[in-house]
């Protein structure tokens, strides 16, 4: 078999040094092996090896500080870092610090070999070092050492050098803006603002406004010039939270900032060039909302450059005792009483389901820290907490003779259900949206398109139905049969 070239490996675990000579072996590899930081740093400074794969911890030395030593004299050696710690920052601080890649242990060694094999075969360019990460542990914005968050953190970690647009997909409570602000506070705009709206807060005959900001005079109470949103997070981050309830005629002004850079204000004339990160983020599913017309499929491909999925809690309940003591921490931080929770506590906790998702967990642990005079927690009172309140009688199913009203009701009362978080704020306007579209759409298809026809039928002004077949993008087919 042809020799790849020299893969120098350094991790104090003797039965993994085993494996990756082995397993590198039989495709080709040569391999030399160390247990410690100096050997490995007197190879690579001699000029051995086309590639690294090193652990963090070691006896003599932490392998992400010997990254930027190995970088400065041989800036396009590939170095491949290992760690147990499965930790965001650690993910961050192997990538600024010059890693080509990041693998938590336990690894999966083909995956391993596929980075491998990238990393021998990538042109060898030199990689830029930055300067390391300097917040600890317990400052971290996401915690998890679950499969599921280290490929999220291996995902950031690669975004942390880039502007590329992110939309983040996840249930409420799952933690999109703590992802979103990492991705600002560990990436090349830290110095920059972070400027966060949430389009479901905000009325929709204020969202321009709010985004592009307006000029004296542009509308009745415009007493002064406003700086909107993108202004505010120029050199920075936008993160536009809840993208799925922007209006249309909102989006469209928010595509053409994502096409040309650059924006008008309300009532202003001259086009404003903008420097401004889009991180987005969603708990709608954006592709059915493009199928019914409510959100543009080209804004859609414009934000969707870099989806991220946040897994829910219930997918990674490997993270809930982490998360407890992590909260437990800022609890006690904040001067409430110290609290720890049993095991058989902490296992009722971790096989309940969550439907708020962490944000449901911190709440939790925040009333017990409160509300509960004993240091320790037992079982007895995360049951009591957990206890599932008494369920409304179940509405009848629908019948023939169900009405309209006792349909819509039927519907509406899931969002009110025990145990359910109040809608966000706007419920009224988007349940009138949801209402509207398949009436009109319904009545234009009952008059083959005829809007004439249609407007009498609804009892609405023609040129009311027309503004209303415009802002909800209504397609309109003449001659139906």
């Amino acid at each position: 078999m042809t020799q790849k070239g020299t893969i120098l490996v350094a991790d104090d675990d003797r039965s993994i040094r085993t494996v990756l000579d082995q397993a590198l072996g039989r495709v080709g590899y040569q391999v030399r092996s160390t247990g410690n930081a100096a050997t490995l740093w007197r190879w690579a400074s001699e000029g051995e090896g086309e590639l690294v794969i090193t652990d963090v911890v070691m006896p003599d030395e932490n392998g992400l500080d010997l990254l930027p030593r190995i970088k400065r004299v041989r800036p396009d050696l590939p170095i491949i870092v290992m760690s147990a710690q499965k930790t965001l920052l650690t993910a961050v601080k192997a990538t600024e610090r010059g890693a080509y890649d990041y693998l938590p242990k336990p690894f999966d060694l083909k995956e391993l070999l596929r980075v491998v094999e990238r990393a021998m075969t990538q042109p060898k360019v030199a990689l830029s070092e930055d300067a390391a990460a300097q917040a600890d542990e317990e400052k971290l914005p996401l915690i998890g050492r679950s499969p599921a968050m280290q490929e999220i953190y291996r995902v950031m970690a690669r975004l942390m050098g880039t502007d590329l647009t992110v939309l983040i997909y996840g249930e409420s409570g799952t933690g999109k803006e703590l992802v979103a602000r990492a991705l600002h506070d560990y990436g090349k705009r830290r110095n920059g603002p972070f400027v966060a709206i949430n389009m479901a807060a905000i009325p929709r005959e204020l969202i321009e406004s709010e985004l592009f900001g307006h000029e004296k005079g542009a509308f009745t109470g415009a007493a002064n010039r406003y700086a909107g949103r993108f202004e505010q997070a120029e050199g920075g981050t936008l993160f536009l939270d809840e993208i799925g309830d922007m209006p249309i005629e909102a989006q469209t002004r928010l595509l053409r900032v994502l096409q040309q850079g650059e924006y008008t204000t309300v009532g202003g004339r001259t086009p404003i060039r903008t420097d401004v990160r889009i991180v987005a983020a969603t708990n709608r599913d954006l592709r059915q909302a493009v199928n019914q017309g409510l959100f543009r499929e080209d804004l859609f491909y414009r934000l969707n450059v870099v989806p991220l999925r946040l897994p829910p809690l219930r997918e990674r309940s490997e993270d809930i005792p982490d998360l407890v003591r992590h909260f437990l921490n800022q609890a006690a931080a904040q001067g409430l009483p110290a609290k720890s929770i049993t095991p058989e506590a902490m296992d009722r906790i971790r096989r309940y389901r969550w439907p708020g998702n962490v944000r449901e967990l911190e709440n939790l642990v925040r009333r017990l820290a409160a509300l509960y005079a004993d240091d320790v927690i037992g079982v007895e009172v995360i049951d009591n907490e957990l206890a599932e309140p008494p369920q409304p009688p179940r509405a009848a199913e629908p019948s023939e003779e169900e009405t309209l009203t006792g349909a819509i009701e039927r519907h509406l009362s899931k969002y009110f259900a025990a145990g359910q978080e109040l809608p966000a704020p706007g419920f009224y306007d988007r349940m009138l949206r949801e209402l509207e579209i398949p009436l009109i759409s319904l009545s234009l298809a009952a008059t083959r398109g005829n809007q004439i026809k249609a407007a009498h039928m609804l009892g609405l002004n023609r040129n009311t139905l027309r503004k209303k077949i415009r802002d909800h993008n209504i397609q309109v087919i003449r001659g139906l049969k």
